[in-house]
C-alpha cells in the first residue's frame, strides 16, 4: 500500500526488498549480496530492510524462501517405491536447477556463519517438500506397505539428506537417475520396511 507521497510501505515493501534480494542471490550470490546492493535495487534504504531482517543471513534465507515453490509436491503413484522415486526425483530437479544453484551457493557460505545454519536448517524442516514425504509414508501405511514405525522424521526426510549431501558435499550439478534408484532401493526402502515394533 503506497502513502501519499508514493512511499511502499508494508507488504508491498517487503515484497520489493525480497525480489530485490532474490536477484541479487541469482547474479552475485551470497557472497556478492550485500544491503547496500539490496537497498538500491528495491530503491529503499538500508534501514528499512535491517528493521526486517537484522542480519544478512536472515534476508538471503527469506529471499530464498520468497523464490521457493510453496505448494505441496502432488505425488500419488499408488506404490511405495513409485512414490518416492518421483518425489525424489523432484528435488533432484529442484537443486539442479537456478533456484537450487541459489540455495547450494547458500549452503556453501554457511560453513563461515553458523546463523545461516541454523536459518536454512529451520527452512528444511518447514517446507512443504517435508511435509510431501511424511504424506507419502502416512499413505504407505494405509496401503500396508509400510509399518507406523516408519513415519519418523529421520526416516522421511532420510531421502532428501542424501541427495543434500551428494550436492553439498560433492559438488554434483545433476544427480543422474541410477543415483536416486539406488538411495531409494538400497537404502530409504529396506529401512522404511525395517521399522517395525520393537520387543
Amino acid at each position: 500500500m503506497r502513502t501519499v507521497s508514493g512511499r511502499r510501505r508494508g507488504p508491498e515493501l517487503e515484497r520489493a526488498i525480497l525480489h530485490a534480494a532474490a536477484e541479487e542471490l541469482a547474479t552475485s550470490g551470497y557472497a556478492g549480496m550485500t544491503m547496500d546492493n539490496v537497498a538500491r535495487r528495491a530503491g529503499t534504504n538500508k534501514n528499512a530492510i535491517y528493521r526486517r531482517w537484522p542480519r544478512r543471513a536472515a534476508l538471503g534465507v527469506a529471499a530464498y524462501r520468497y523464490i521457493a515453490e510453496s505448494r505441496t509436491p502432488e505425488v500419488d503413484t499408488g506404490d511405495l517405491r513409485g512414490d518416492v522415486l518421483a518425489l525424489l526425483r523432484q528435488v533432484n530437479d529442484t537443486w539442479s536447477s537456478p533456484r537450487g544453484a541459489i540455495l547450494r551457493d547458500l549452503l556453501a557460505a554457511a560453513a563461515d556463519e553458523p546463523a545461516l545454519v541454523e536459518l536454512l536448517r529451520e527452512q528444511a524442516g518447514g517446507d512443504a517438500m517435508s511435509a510431501a514425504w511424511f504424506t507419502l509414508l502416512g499413505r504407505a501405511v494405509a496401503r500396508g506397505e509400510a509399518p507406523p514405525e516408519a513415519v519418523h522424521p529421520r526416516v522421511a526426510t532420510l531421502p532428501m539428506t542424501l541427495v543434500r549431501a551428494e550436492y553439498a558435499v560433492r559438488g554434483a550439478s545433476r544427480l543422474p537417475d541410477p543415483v536416486l534408484v539406488e538411495i531409494v532401493d538400497e537404502i530409504f526402502l529396506p529401512l522404511v520396511r525395517g521399522r517395525g515394533p520393537r520387543n
